[in-house]
């Protein structure tokens, strides 16, 4: 079932690349185009092609990104008079299709053996149709805004992926065990205070290197959260991972690499300053970062 979730993504992702190569308007449709061909590729195909056919693809992705050959083009979508008019119409019945996601993920995962994933397919999909039956547009508007959406978030609509991906390749090569190594040299022997704070700052900081507390979860728990906290010290496992987590989206609030948290909704709303979001959070990622210290500490040991 998760495979067809796959291909879906995959269809539409070839229906953006579609049309971006039939935008004439557009200076970069082919590059554009390209990229979204490539990416739908990877998820209609991944299980059939060799992994090495599947790097270079990824490569493939790179450079298009890199290279500047991605862009905007032009869009058949609904005028914005007509969306205001259509959104005092319907008021909160907009709300529908988006809560529908969530609940329904959380009902096939909770009710079924499919897992989230599925879950938040198939739930994706409804919300689709209940959205065009209650706003009465077509699944043609509905892909056109889709891809004007996707444009205006570009490459780094794909950045999550990537970045989970970058942190197993750190797990598997044993960068929790250097870093555990690393604080182990600074750190006194059984400093618990000391231990805590490297925990919960190396945990903000390397998911601001890398984006993604999830990746970052894994690498520095895995070096300083089970080694010193939990094993040694004798910490709440629970307590320990919630608040190591925690601290990790802290960092998340700080970076341009959380491209799904920061990058994405300062193009959703066309903000002239990118990191505008990155700077409003900034102060307040700092001050949980602190409370997490202090709450791990009390409550952990």
């Amino acid at each position: 079932m998760l495979e067809y979730v796959y291909q879906t993504t995959g269809l539409l992702l070839i229906a953006f690349a579609i049309q971006s190569f039939a935008d004439k308007n557009s200076a970069k449709r082919w590059g554009t185009g390209a990229f979204w061909l490539i990416y739908g590729i990877t998820f209609m195909c991944g299980p059939l092609m060799p992994h090495w056919v599947t790097g270079l693809l990824v490569l493939a992705l790179t450079l298009l990104a890199t290279g500047g050959f991605m862009g905007v083009g032009t869009y058949n979508c609904t005028d914005d008079s007509t969306k205001a008019k259509s959104a005092i119409t319907l008021k909160n019945k907009l709300f529908i299709p988006a809560v529908l996601i969530p609940i329904g993920t959380i009902v096939v995962s909770q009710c079924t053996d499919l897992g989230a994933l599925t879950g938040l397919g198939i739930s994706s999909v409804l919300a689709i149709g209940v959205a065009l039956v209650i706003t009465k547009g077509s699944a043609t508007q509905s892909i056109n805004e889709g891809r004007r959406l996707i444009d205006g978030i570009g490459w780094a609509a794909i950045l999550s992926q990537f970045l989970a991906a970058l942190g197993y390749l750190f797990s598997q090569a044993g960068v929790g065990d250097t870093v555990s190594q690393l604080v182990k040299m600074i750190v006194p022997d059984n400093n618990l205070q000391a231990y805590v704070v490297a925990y919960c700052v190396g945990m903000m900081l390397f998911t601001v290197v890398m984006g993604n507390g999830f990746a970052a979860f894994a690498v520095i728990t895995t070096g300083i959260g089970i080694p010193l906290l939990i094993i040694e010290q004798g910490g709440n496992p629970a307590i320990v991972g919630v608040l190591g987590m925690l601290s990790g989206y802290c960092g998340t609030l700080m970076t341009p690499m959380a491209a799904n948290f920061n990058v994405v909704p300062a193009a959703l709303l066309e903000l002239k300053n990118k990191n505008h979001i990155i700077m409003t959070q900034f102060l307040p990622g700092l001050v949980m970062l602190a409370f997490n210290i202090v709450l791990m500490y009390m409550l952990a040991f």
